[in-house]
């Protein structure tokens, strides 16, 4: 009996052995050879764009440019001084510009009632507004009367000169950007939605570094959803900080506070600071404006109001302009969309209602399309 249990011990013992010696050839490769590497010799494959190496750690992939071009950030940008004379091309290129129309009339041979009435309706279209339009036409006919002069150069020259003072050539339409003691000089950019206020932030502060100031924006623009990030874009497109809160709809006075002390911390030249594109028709919110102004100048002067108005807008944008310089000391206005528009009048009519200088007009939407506003370079262009 013992011996027929080490038989069958012994026969089990040899079926084992035969079975994993049988596991073991079907390992091996066909045609013989050794056995194959462990998997774990080879070294793991990268991980690709967006996958992840299960460290949890995010993956190192080349960042996507948006924005300009490595190119377009490098270049300087031109001075301020002489942009207009160099972009007034575009002031011209329009057919429908009111000052296409009047060289039209006045290429006439002769100017009679009905092509004075014409000159006058055309400077009304123009948004230069009823009484100046009347005003240039009357003291026009009369320098052609009593100067006996004739033709059209001749009465182009005098219209040139009538226009040049209707936009007031003698205004100050200098830029209050320099540090002064120890505080930044502080510019407040307020407007609607949709004329172009937050892209000026950004062509300003683009070309005020460019002149060699240091820049800080503010966004203080909490109202619109993304206009933040929109700043946030500017900054890094022109090299400067942005100060914004990390979460919308917050008290857009706080934010101007932190962007201006910041601005004094770091010893900046200019602190600029977008706000939120109100409605003029919405009474609290143009208070909330007031008491950005407010909150700011608890540890800094506000050096400059700019109101941002479309050019297009005509009559519209002079309603703006009266509700913005009732809740705001407007110091200057910003023109934007100028260029080839048939309503190059409103620099006059905007100036005439607020009294106050047009300092800068946007003639394009590139990086360097902000321009300070020269009376007779404007004037020559829609002339042309």
């Amino acid at each position: 009996m013992e011996y027929l249990i080490i038989v069958i011990v012994l026969v089990v013992l040899v079926l084992i052995a035969g079975g994993a010696m049988l596991v073991r050839s079907r390992r091996r490769p066909r045609g013989g050879g050794t056995p194959e590497a462990p998997a774990a010799a080879s070294p793991p494959a990268p991980p690709g764009p967006g996958e992840g190496d299960g460290s949890g750690q995010p993956d190192l992939l080349i960042p996507t440019v948006t924005g300009p071009t490595a190119t377009e950030i490098a270049e300087a940008p031109p001075p301020l001084a002489g942009r207009m004379t160099r972009l007034r091309g575009r002031l011209a290129r329009s057919q429908s510009g009111f000052g296409s129309v009047l060289l039209g009339l006045l290429s006439r041979d002769g100017l009679d009632d009905q092509g004075w009435a014409e000159i006058e309706d055309t400077l009304v279209g123009a948004d230069l507004g009823a009484a100046p339009a009347a005003q240039i036409v009357n003291e026009l006919r009369t320098q052609v009367r009593v100067g006996g002069a004739r033709g059209s150069d001749q009465v182009r020259t005098l219209l040139r000169q009538d226009l040049i003072e209707q936009v007031g050539a003698d205004m100050d339409r200098s830029l209050r950007v320099d540090r002064h003691g120890d505080r930044p000089a502080v510019v407040l950019m307020v407007g609607v939605n949709g004329t172009g206020k937050t892209s000026t932030c950004g062509k300003l502060a683009r070309a005020l570094i460019g002149e060699g100031h240091a820049v800080l924006l503010g966004a203080a623009d909490t109202f619109r959803a993304a206009a933040a990030d929109q700043l946030e874009t500017w900054g890094q497109r022109v090299g400067a900080p942005v100060v914004r809160s990390d979460r919308e709809g917050a008290d857009p006075a706080s934010v101007a506070f932190d962007a201006v002390r910041e601005g004094i911390e770091d010893r900046v030249d200019t602190v600029i600071v977008d706000t939120a594109g109100r409605l003029h028709t919405k009474t609290g919110l143009m208070d909330e404006l007031g008491k950005v102004k407010r909150v700011i100048e608890r540890q800094a002067t506000v050096d400059e109001v700019l109101l941002v108005l479309d050019a297009t807008t005509g009559q519209n944008g002079l309603r703006q302009a009266r509700v913005f310089a009732e809740a705001v000391d407007i110091t200057g206005i910003v023109l934007t969309k100028l260029d080839g528009t048939a309503k190059g009048g409103i620099v006059v009519a905007v100036q005439r209602e607020l009294g106050v200088p047009v300092k800068l007009v946007g003639l394009g939407e590139g990086l360097d399309d902000l321009a300070p506003f020269e009376p007779a370079t404007f004037i020559d262009a829609i002339l042309g």
